[in-house]
Formats: C-alpha cells, structure tokens, sequence
C-alpha cells in the first residue's frame, strides 16, 4: 500500500467501493485491493474511521482469497482496533468474524470458534442481520469440521433462512455452498446436487465467480467419492477454467488432485504423476497443509499401483507427518479419522511389501506377520511405548525387507549352507537397512532391521552387539522372531512343537535371547502362541 497516492478525482467513494467489491465477487483481487487502497488513503476526517475499517477488511479478505494468511491477519486486526477507537461495535463484529476465516483457513478450530462467538454477541448488539446471518455459516462450518453434523446442520439452516428473510442474494450462494458440502459428507448425494445447482445458479445471478468456482470444486467431490470419473474428468476442466479466471489458487489445486485420483483409477499413470505433484506445487506456494497432506496420499497410492514401494512409504510418511501437524492444530473430526485410514493403509502396504519380498521363499511365508504379532504382544507386556506399537509392527513386518538380495536358491536349500552361502544370508540385515534409508518413518524401524540377529552373548551379527547395547526393539524382535523359525517346517527340518520349541528357547536364554524378555514371552505363551491386536491412532 502505498500512502503518497493521491485522492481521488472524479468518482466518488461509493463509487469506488462499487467497482471494488464487483471487482472481488469476479475473483479479480488485486484490482479490487487497488481499489480499497485508493479509497483508504483518499480518507482524510475522523468521521470516517468506520468506512476505514471496512476497507481495511476487504483488503485482508483479498490477501486471504490468495493465501496470503499471515498478511491478512496483520489488516484484520488493524481494522479490529480501528473499529474499536471509533467505537464501532459492528465494524469491531466484521473484524472479528474475519479473524475467525483467517484461523480456520490456519486450522485453528478453537481460536476461530472463539472469534465467532465474540462476533455473534457484537452483531447481536449492533442489529446487524445480515453479519448474523453470516456467523452462524461459519460457524456451522466449523461445527462440521469437528464432526458435528447435526449441528452444522441447524446452523446452516438458521443462516440461510436469515439470507433468504433479508432478499440479499450476495452471500446466499456461500451459504447453499457450504449446505452442499454437508450433504456430501452425509452421502446424501442427491440432496447435495440440489444444492449446489442452485448455489451455482444464485452466484451467476450476483457475478460472484470466486465463490461459484468453488461449488463447481466441490460437485466434483461429489461426483469423485461416487466414482462417476467421466463427469469429473468434465467437471475439471469447467471448474479449472472458473479457478483460473477467478484466481482461485486453492480450488486450481483441488482441481489438479481430484484430476490425479481419476486419472490413477482409469490407469493413466504419467498424467497422474503429473496433476498431482502439480498440486502439491500449488500446496506448497500457498502454504495449504491440508492440500499438501491430500496430495502425498494420493501419490503414495499411486505409487502403490506402480508397484513402486519405497516410493509409497515415503510419500506416506510425508502425508501422515503433515496430517499429524493438522491433528496437533485440531482439525479434529475428519483430520483425526484421515489420519486413522492413513496409518491402516501405512499398515497394508508395509503387510504387502513384506508378503512380496517373502514370497521367494516357500518356507516362511506368513513369518513376517506371524513374527509382527508374536513381537507386538512381547512389546506391550515388556512396556514399550503404546503410541508407537504401529510403527514397530511396520519394522517387524520388514525385517527380513533385505533378504531380497538373497538368491532363492540359497533361501530354500535343504541342506546345511557352505560359509560362502552363510556369509551371504548375514548380509541381509545391512542391505535391509540400506533399503529404507531414504524413508524417514515417524518411528525408526531401522535398528528392528539392522540388529534382529544380534545375540545377548555378542555372538550374532551383523555387528557382534551384546546385552543391553542391542536395542530394545531388536531384543523383542528377536524373541519372536527365533520362536516363529522353530515353530514353522523349514527346508531343512520339520516344525518343534509348541513346548518343545519353548524348552529350546529356553536353553537359548542369556545367549541368543535377552532372558528377561524370555520369561516375559514364555508367561505371555503359556496357552500357545501370544498375539496382540493393533491399536491405531484414533
């Protein structure tokens, strides 16, 4: 902004302000914020602090449309205190009111809350209709947020019918818009196409482009959780060109995700690879946490299609990094349940891989599983840490990950391995951890994969580690691990019993297996094999 501009001539201040807000509801939001500007620095008596207010409001609300979120924050709160000199308790009310959009748009569920319930009481006071009518839409968008449907649902109704008793179209069509996007979520899809057709009809009476590119983003959502992938591959184009003519970054970024996903699920790989780093580029310029968190598990799962693993688990730590950020900012509802589904896909695809890697050796199939929930239950008894349980049955899956740079034939000979061929197999702890080097898991797995052959006497390898310089992890995996090889037929002899095999574990204790931690598996095996059940986040 830029103080030195001279005032105005030849138009009027209303005028001004006219062509403004026209200039905003066409998504055009830098010739509207020019607009403000002028008009604002054109003021000159304490008389119109109040307009002064407002204007400062528009222009954080451009910066806001184009993600500038910490700018828009800065004005918002100028004009709060501008308002509140001037005495102004509705202009005071909008500020707040706009606070809340700001924080929301942050993921600030409960701060945003709070500033919309100051701004309910100062519109209350102030008899302004239409700013009520607008508070209670937001706050059933965040009554939403947090999974309160039934909530948002009567605030969306009370708003709308506010919209509706004032005859003011200019905001009707966000308010139809976010019922939309309710009905969504509800799966009442057919409710939600009725909204949105007429969410879209009243902001093309009204030339709001901006808010009209976003209800075509969401009825491509809508059409995308029914797997209607012809009308969203047409949807796309008409909401791309609606976002790029409004200036809509973020619906630009939805836009290339949702066409990621279709073009995934029909097989077109390289054009998903392409609109989906396309979106996450877009997260990223616009600082969009949530956008960005989307996009890496949609590539994390169309890495899964290519059948390109480590690809998958990188993306997917990258997703759920950024998906935990959200739940600690307490987004909570769909967040918290996104984050669930993410750790459970976390989960399978590990499963897989360790399925595949397995699989070319006839002899252990389903030894990583069974070894992750013999392990799991020994970690639970023995105190590990429940929050992190999920990531130790992800490295007990994969400890044998580096097996795969052993010839089958050695994997299932019969016969006793010649020292070349022993020397061989001893390599696969290394070249498992050099496999998932790169993938920066929440937990570390690696030492599970390095160190699970290591023996409490120092006997074991690959570094000769003993008693407590093993870590912990690798103690309990090699625990279970040793009781599922003498409990399953190899290739060179025949399953132990279950009590026999626990006699030879036995034997085993303070020279392969950390005793203590034999005596904790064999009271959790006394009736057969322990099991645990997976707990995830909720």
């Amino acid at each position: 902004m830029d103080p030195s501009r001279p005032p105005l001539r030849g138009a009027s201040l209303d005028e001004m302000v006219t062509l403004g807000q026209a200039a905003e509801r066409e998504g055009r939001d830098e010739a509207a914020r020019a607009m403000y500007e002028t008009v604002l620095y054109s003021l000159r008596e304490p008389a119109q602090a109040p307009l002064a207010g407002s204007l400062l409001r528009w222009i954080a609300r451009s910066h806001l449309h184009q993600g500038n979120g910490e700018t828009a924050a800065e004005i918002a709160d100028t004009a709060r205190l501008i308002s509140e000199l001037a005495g102004d308790t509705a202009g005071v009310a909008h500020a707040q009111n706009l606070g809340g959009n700001i924080e929301r748009e942050r993921g600030e569920i409960d701060r945003a809350a709070e500033l919309y319930a100051a701004a309910r009481v100062g519109a209350a006071a102030a008899g302004e209709g239409l700013l009520l009518a607008m508070i209670e839409q937001n706050e059933g968008v965040v009554a939403a947020s947090r999974g309160e449907y039934r909530t948002a649902l009567q605030r969306y109704r009370a708003s709308l019918a506010r919209h509706r008793a004032l005859g003011r179209t200019a905001y009707l069509g966000q308010a139809l818009n976010n019922l939309g996007m309710l009905c969504t979520d509800l799966r009442r899809w057919r409710a939600a196409e009725r909204v949105f057709v007429e969410a879209s009809a009243v902001c093309g009476e009204c030339g709001d482009l901006a808010t009209q590119a976003r209800i075509a983003g969401n009825r491509v959502e809508l059409w995308l959780k029914q797997g209607r992938w012809d009308d969203v591959r047409k949807a796309c184009e008409e909401t791309r060109r609606l976002a790029e003519a409004a200036g809509d970054t973020r619906t630009l970024g939805e836009v290339h995700k949702h066409l990621g996903v279709v073009h995934r699920e029909t097989g077109d790989f390289p054009a998903a690879a392409a609109h989906l780093a396309r979106a996450a580029e877009i997260a990223a310029e616009r600082g969009d946490l949530a956008l960005s968190a989307e996009s890496a598990r949609e590539q994390a799962r169309l890495h899964w299609k290519r059948q390109e693993h480590r690809e998958t688990l990188r993306a997917l730590n990258q997703a759920h990094g950024l998906f935990s950020r959200l739940q600690a900012r307490r987004e909570l509802a769909d967040v918290a349940a996104g984050l669930a589904d993410l750790e459970s896909l976390f989960l399978n695809i590990v499963a897989q891989w360790g399925q595949s890697i397995e699989s070319a050796d006839r002899y252990t199939q389903g030894h990583c599983e069974r070894v992750a929930s013999y392990a799991c239950a020994l970690a639970g008894a023995a105190g590990l840490d429940p929050d992190v349980l999920l990531w130790f049955r992800m490295g007990a899956l994969l400890h044998d990950v580096g097996k795969i740079v052993v010839p089958p034939e050695v994997l299932n000979k019969p016969a006793a391995l010649t020292p070349d061929e022993r020397r061989l197999m001893q390599t696969h702890p290394d070249a498992g951890v050099e496999l998932i080097e790169d993938i920066d898991f929440p937990w570390d797995i690696r030492p599970m994969v390095r160190h699970h052959h290591e023996a409490w006497d120092g006997s074991g390898y690959p570094l000769g580690l003993a008693g407590d310089a093993i870590p912990l992890p690798a103690r309990i995996l090699t625990v279970a691990d040793v009781y599922d090889a003498l409990a399953t037929d190899r290739a060179y002899r025949p399953a132990f019993p279950h009590a026999r095999t626990l006699e030879i574990m036995a034997a085993e204790a303070g020279r392969v297996l950390d005793p203590g931690l034999f005596e904790i598996f064999r009271g959790l095996a006394a009736d057969g094999p322990p099991s645990a059940a997976l707990r995830t986040a909720a």
